[in-house]
């Protein structure tokens, strides 16, 4: 954990120790090249009998990626199609693949993004996304595929790339891995058909911030908004339109929630820092307690020495169904996405029907 915030530290400079490293990020984006030409030109599979569309990032780390693919699969439902996701299911170690998920699986089999997903629609987990892919045909009534990463998957037929970046941390000092956080080269982006920057409310005043995929052929934003605080082992929802009473600062209308409240933020997934950020916006005071991406928690993380309410995620929770704890709530999260990017994808889905 330690060596993993060293090294994000690093990458979020221009001028650091890790520059050190920079031969051999060549090396890495040489054999990235090659692995890339291997997979899509030379061994290539045939095309799948549905719309392909991929979700993915050219960075590591998290980007707001699951959030989107969920938005985006029930607004596929809307637009009358069947959608189903693949994905690698990462975090889990299934007995056997390709695994179609339920709502009855494991975290510690199919990983807890494709578990939030399963309540939306039919997800298939495999590490080889192409098997994921036909597995999900056979066994649903699909007309459309969602790849929850796998932008680099490139045995992965597809028909649409979505590239999603961090609108905080960006590209970090623009180099590969492992001097720099990225896959690949940033211009990468320019063969994508839509690049989609997660954009906080303060990143969207800073003008600066998107500044570098601006510029780039639909390039356009989306929100991670949060919806409601649910209490882990109760029905007890609050939303977070009604935390607080705005004109009277300070009014407690939920239990002891109230203006500048001292909470546990405690996360394991990529962007913490997002997470505990959304929490300041919602009038709260939390104390991040940060831990690995897709840690599996036993409940010792929640064994704190006061009463102040504990806050995870919905990534999290899936993971924590096991721990009693009437201190701890969930945030749960709706990705929004720019209207005009919705308006260009099912243009590009009708072409692809015609």
């Amino acid at each position: 954990m330690r060596l993993s915030l060293m090294l994000e530290k690093a990458w979020s400079r221009h001028l650091s120790w890790i520059l050190l490293l920079v031969p051999f990020s060549w090396l890495f984006r040489l054999l990235a090249g090659v692995r890339r030409l291997y997979q899509a030109r030379l061994v290539p599979n045939p095309p799948l009998t549905v719309p392909v569309v991929v979700v993915g990032n050219i960075s590591v780390g998290g980007t707001g990626k699951t959030p989107l693919v969920a938005a985006l699969a029930h607004w596929l439902q809307e637009q009358g199609y069947h959608p189903g996701v693949i994905s690698r299911g990462y975090g889990g170690r299934a007995s056997r693949y390709p695994l179609l998920v339920t709502t009855n699986c494991s975290p510690l089999s199919v990983g807890d993004e494709s578990l939030l997903l399963a309540n939306i629609c039919p997800v298939v987990v495999d590490p080889d996304r192409y098997r994921a892919a036909i597995f999900l045909l056979e066994k649903t009534n699909c007309d459309l595929i969602l790849s929850d990463d796998g932008l680099q998957h490139y045995r992965l037929p597809r028909d649409i790339e979505i590239a999603v970046v961090d609108g905080k941390r960006q590209f970090g000092n623009g180099q590969c891995l492992p001097a720099g956080p990225l896959r690949e080269p940033v211009k990468r982006l320019k063969e994508v058909d839509f690049v989609l920057t997660n954009m906080t409310t303060s990143d969207l005043l800073d003008k600066t911030k998107d500044r570098k995929t601006a510029s780039l052929q639909n390039s356009t934003s989306f929100a991670i908004e949060p919806i409601q605080l649910r209490q882990l082992n109760s029905d007890e929802v609050l939303p977070v339109t009604g935390l607080f009473d705005l004109n009277q600062p300070g009014k407690i209308w939920f239990k002891d929630w109230g203006y500048g409240l001292q909470v546990h933020a405690v996360a394991g997934i990529g962007s913490p820092e997002r997470f505990r950020d959304t929490l300041g916006s919602l009038g709260l005071d939390p104390q991040l307690h940060h831990w690995p991406d897709h840690h599996n928690f036993s409940g010792e993380e929640f064994a704190f020495q006061d009463d102040w309410p504990i806050i995870i995620t919905a990534k999290d929770a899936v993971k924590c169904t096991h721990i009693i704890n009437d201190k701890i709530w969930v945030m749960d999260v709706q990705a929004v996405p720019d209207s005009l990017f919705l308006k260009g994808l099912l243009e590009q889905l009708r072409e692809l029907k015609s």
